[in-house]
């Protein structure tokens, strides 16, 4: 029994380095593209922050799914620690979620790889070329020091939680 306990351990942290990966992909996009002003160059980061979010996305199901199981061989769940950790995750998600995900979401909308599918090369429905000003002043919303701060302090706080179980 003990032994997978251990198991699962080791899977909630390999879960927790690919979600890291992904998301240090994630954050090296977001503060690379603020000052792109080259549609090619902006479209190929997007297309690098998608990917890594799919990682991102897998790597975080892993690591919740061995470490609820993991919970329950430790018996944890009547600790408040992991309540406040789960708790914290959930914010964390909404954050950002909110500083994130949206304004590159814009970017994507704007840049017309949002929305529904158009036939390629026809000029009709094709999505109009923005301006360099409309372009800057989405890629401006784009907040990568709060997004540093939200995740990463809210990571480390996670982290103290699960190694210190304080409460």
């Amino acid at each position: 029994m003990f032994q997978l306990y251990q198991w699962l351990v080791f899977t909630h942290v390999v879960g927790v380095f690919g979600f890291l990966l992904a998301h240090g992909a994630a954050a090296a996009v977001a503060f690379k593209v603020r000052g792109e002003r080259e549609i090619a160059r902006v479209h190929a980061l997007l297309d690098l922050s998608k990917s890594a979010a799919a990682v991102g996305n897998v790597s975080l199901l892993v690591l919740l799914a061995a470490g609820v199981a993991a919970a329950f061989m430790g018996g944890w769940w009547g600790r408040g620690w992991i309540w406040a950790a789960l708790g914290l995750l959930v914010l964390i998600s909404f954050a950002m979620t909110g500083v994130g995900s949206r304004p590159l979401t814009r970017v994507r909308q704007l840049l017309g790889e949002t929305g529904p599918r158009r036939p390629k090369g026809d000029p009709k429905t094709s999505p109009a070329i923005p301006t360099d000003q409309q372009l800057a002043v989405t890629l401006a919303a784009v907040n990568p020091w709060l997004m540093t701060a939200i995740g990463g302090g809210g990571l480390a706080l996670i982290l103290w939680l699960m190694m210190f179980k304080p409460f």
